[in-house]
């Protein structure tokens, strides 16, 4: 069995197999200030305000719009603040940060567990062996009643990375590097596996950073199994039964990359595949540069950035927006001197959040302007109509602000 199926036929009490609709028990469900508020009212609505399956397995964070922008938001999370108070489930308000990561820190989910959200990106929760699905409103509010969720069990692709890595050449490289040549339908309704020894020694922040974007290869889930670290980061021991795959294990397909050679990678506009080396598009002026979200946000993405700003200018005419991917984050860059470097640099450094991953949030975009940024998603209107967006790595996008132009890390 496939990592994929060994957990969904925990979860559903059944043997399971590729394209079988199953119902499964759920670990987590959680929801978030942008979503979450529609799910409570056909909650409401629906179950006339009954109790939850079980207030220990239901979480509200706040990550999008925080603090809140207009009367509108306010109201949003003010209904959610009340009904995780009827309700007695956690709460993670503004001053927490993404909603994925903070139960990763809070020690909320662990490998093998399965994990429904109103957040596309809930599959990055795969980096430490997590079954996460990003779903709609009346489905997460009937998985709060029920504890339960439908699923079609996904068959599985196996993608082997090979290969040290270059200097300047981290997991979103490779992460673009493997978008490249599959496309943002190549994993369409399935699982990924990710192996080989360029995954195996990969960090948690990197083994995010590779999960978080399955979603643009429009798979399911990404999984990579836990390391001895990644258990230990969790508090846990070292069985994995369950979230290890079957020597056996039957793949829809198999890909496997060599990355010894890779250089820096950008996404052009507007498509996370359309990818080229940076040293391609060296040379294109940016207004902004953006360091953060549930993709490149936590402390070691960080870390790369402040090492090529440290003692350097952001260049005039450009705006470096960072952005901690929680408040652990911040407060270890804090201690850790970086904020110094950021504030020395020219930066603005938010409050921890999604910030800048889609509109209505501050550092949108005006018409014709060019953005680098370390999120996931660079498609056609979702930062400022008429924007352009390129997605690259923290270093790709550190060098850039500086330099005002399009620059591979290694030229700087």
């Amino acid at each position: 069995m496939t990592i994929i199926e060994k957990i969904f036929s925990r979860a559903s009490g059944n043997e399971v197999r590729p394209g079988d609709y199953i119902w499964a028990a759920l670990d987590l469900v959680v929801m978030r200030d942008f979503g979450g508020p529609n799910v409570v009212r056909e909650y409401q609505s629906y179950f006339d305000n009954n109790k939850v399956f079980d207030s220990k397995k239901v979480v509200i964070t706040f990550d999008l719009h925080i603090p809140a922008r207009d009367e509108r938001v306010a109201r949003n999370q003010n209904l959610l603040r009340k009904f995780a108070r009827e309700q007695n489930v956690r709460l993670f308000d503004v001053n927490n940060g993404i909603g994925q990561h903070i139960i990763i820190e809070q020690g909320l989910v662990r490998p093998g567990d399965v994990v429904v959200g109103t957040d596309s990106h809930m599959n990055l929760l795969g980096g430490i062996g997590v079954a996460g699905f990003g779903m709609g409103t009346t489905d997460i509010a009937g998985a709060m009643f029920k504890g339960r969720a439908w699923f079609r069990v996904p068959t599985t692709i196996k993608v082997i990375v090979n290969g040290g890595l270059q200097e300047f050449v981290g997991a979103k490289d490779v992460i673009l590097f493997i978008l490249k040549k599959l496309g943002t339908d190549g994993a369409l309704n399935r699982a990924i596996e990710f192996y080989g020894e360029t995954i195996e020694r990969m960090n948690l922040e990197q083994r995010i950073t590779i999960a978080s974007m399955v979603t643009e290869m429009s798979g399911d889930i990404g999984f990579i199994t836990p390391s001895a670290e990644i258990l230990q980061f969790l508090g846990l021991n070292t069985n994995l039964d369950g979230i290890v795959a079957d020597p056996e294990a039957q793949y829809e397909a198999v890909y496997e990359f060599s990355v010894t050679q890779l250089e820096p990678q950008i996404a052009c506009p507007h498509s996370p595949d359309n990818v080229k080396n940076v040293r391609e598009v060296a040379g294109i002026k940016v207004d902004q540069v953006f360091i953060g979200s549930c993709t490149n946000g936590r402390f070691e993405d960080l870390k790369a950035a402040s090492l090529l700003l440290k003692g350097k200018k952001v260049k005039s005419g450009v705006r470096l927006i960072i952005v901690p991917a929680t408040m652990a984050v911040a407060q270890k860059a804090l201690t850790e001197g970086l904020y110094e470097i950021f504030l020395s640099a020219g930066a603005v450094v938010t409050n921890p959040g999604c910030a800048l991953c889609t509109t209505g949030h501050p550092g949108i975009l005006a018409p014709g302007e060019v953005m680098v940024s370390t999120s996931n998603r660079n498609f056609i209107g979702k930062l400022g109509k008429g924007a352009m967006v390129y997605l690259a790595s923290p270093a790709t996008a550190a060098a850039t602000a500086i330099k005002g132009v399009i620059c591979d890390p290694r030229d700087l």
